[in-house]
């Protein structure tokens, strides 16, 4: 049996942890700020561990962090940060400063906190030596790889300069609007993503109902909950009762396990991945441009800043890459954005005929390839040469 860990709480939302006082195995204070926290710590008082909202009145919880690892005497206390929602910004700083953990209470149910806090306290007591450990290498992009990038980049761009001219002209004269489109995408980092517009002024605006009617990459599934169903474990329990803390939305009230069960429930039905099949968005001149893939011209003025390479995994739109940082496949972001690479090579192969696990499959592959020490020059050049005869192929992939 685990020993008794008493947790020092730092927040205004103490309900969290109700059902800690119940418990044999944790016990719980609860402070309000960084204030009440250092004068409970300067008072001589020993906490296991210490878990702390972000949003504090005063300083933030990353403060608090900031003050403990100046101090020894907490280098062996576990840190967990807690947030009410998922924010990328502060979920990469949290873990750039090494905190021990990092939870969004809106959808992690306190036992999950609770037990994370239990083995990070019992591994935190007898530390790995990390002297022994290897050294994490920073990524570098290869040397031949940069300059084979370059090299192709200008000389495309170079060539192809005429062509371009011709095809921002149609595109000019089919639909109103700059003929470029930038977007964000994230690859190894974020960046402005270039190319040629294919779709309507807009077209932005109707992607969320698309996604919804015409996603291919949507499973088949059918949702099971609804907004409109009762809890379950609240029909059990006398009328004013619930199994949980309730949440106000808006004009109805939800308790927190069931809000929870549907956002679960809509993430299992839901893709992480959006392709339009058929995209009414798309222009005459747009078809044309990326059946052919001219579209992606403009991405070796990406190439050539560095931002991307000729072969690597697909860069995704901000909203796709943020579903992908918590899933197990998220490895891709390991290799560098590419105008090509594996998977885009296969889908186009297969007339689009992919589905969400496979294309994640390839992109790790590939993200395999990259980091484990088995880079080859060749193998990026084989891929190019299959996206040759891949470019040929008729249809809308």
């Amino acid at each position: 049996m685990n020993p008794l860990q008493h947790i020092l709480y730092i927040g205004t939302n103490p309900g969290y942890f109700q059902h800690v006082h119940h418990s044999d195995a944790v016990t719980l204070t609860a402070v309000n700020n960084n204030l009440q926290a250092v004068n409970y710590l300067k008072a001589g008082r020993q906490p296991d561990a210490i878990v702390c909202d972000y949003h504090l009145s005063g300083q933030n919880g990353l403060h608090m962090f900031d003050w403990l690892r100046q101090r020894t005497e907490y280098n062996s206390t576990p840190f967990v940060l807690l947030n009410k929602d998922f924010n990328a910004d502060l979920f990469k700083e949290s873990f750039s400063k090494r905190v021990d953990d990092f939870f969004v209470t809106s959808s992690t149910p306190v036992e999950d906190v609770l037990d994370r806090v239990q083995f990070l306290c019992a591994h935190k007591k007898n530390p790995v030596n990390t002297a022994s450990l290897p050294v994490t290498e920073v990524y570098h992009m290869p040397l031949s790889k940069r300059i084979f990038d370059i090299a192709v980049a200008s000389s495309v761009l170079l060539l192809a300069s005429p062509f371009l001219l011709l095809i921002i002209l149609a595109i000019r004269l089919e639909s109103k609007g700059k003929v470029y489109y930038i977007s964000k995408r994230v690859g190894r980092k974020t960046f402005d993503f270039y190319k040629l517009r294919s779709m309507r002024t807009g077209a932005d605006e109707l992607l969320k109902k698309l996604a919804k009617e015409k996603n291919q990459y949507n499973k088949t599934e059918q949702q099971t909950i609804t907004e409109d169903t009762p809890c379950p474990r609240c029909a059990k329990l006398p009328e004013g009762q619930t199994c949980s803390p309730v949440m106000y939305i808006d004009t109805h009230h939800i308790c927190d396990y069931w809000f929870n069960e549907q956002k679960k429930a809509k993430a299992k039905a839901s893709s992480a991945f959006v392709k339009i099949a058929d995209d009414p968005r798309i222009t005459r001149v747009g078809k044309f441009i990326r059946n052919t893939s001219i579209d992606e011209l403009p991405q070796l003025i990406n190439v050539i800043k560095g931002d991307m390479s000729i072969v690597g995994n697909r860069p995704l739109p901000v909203y796709e890459a943020e579903l992908l940082t918590v899933d197990t496949l998220s490895k891709r972001f390991l290799a560098p954005a590419g105008i090509t690479g594996l998977w885009q090579v296969e889908l186009r192969g297969r007339g689009g005929d992919m589905s969400e696990e496979e294309r994640k499959r390839l992109d790790n592959e590939y993200a395999d390839h990259f980091t484990d020490g088995r880079y080859s020059f060749w193998y990026d050049i084989k891929l190019i040469l299959r996206t040759i005869p891949a470019l040929l192929q008729k249809g809308s992939v």
